[in-house]
């Protein structure tokens, strides 16, 4: 699995790392995602999501129940 989070769709950021010489190499910022799970009491059932910081954010502010049900209707399977 690659650094994604399911519910905001945030994915890694690319970029340069400059040296204090000015040389430049490649780098990538991964988003901070973590492994949670849920329960879905309408289904009675847990769901394990990986989410980022922001989507963590997200489903407290919306609910898990709307989250997974905007998800469905996008089409993802959960």
């Amino acid at each position: 699995m690659s650094a994604h989070c399911e519910v905001t769709g945030r994915g890694p950021g690319f970029g340069n790392t400059v040296s204090h010489s000015h040389r430049r190499s490649r780098r990538r910022w991964n988003p901070n995602v973590q492994i949670k799970r849920y329960v879905l009491p309408s289904e009675g059932r847990r769901i394990r999501l990986r989410v980022s910081a922001k989507g963590i954010k997200v489903i407290d502010r919306d609910g898990i129940e709307a989250v997974v049900a905007r998800l469905g209707r996008n089409g993802e399977k959960i």
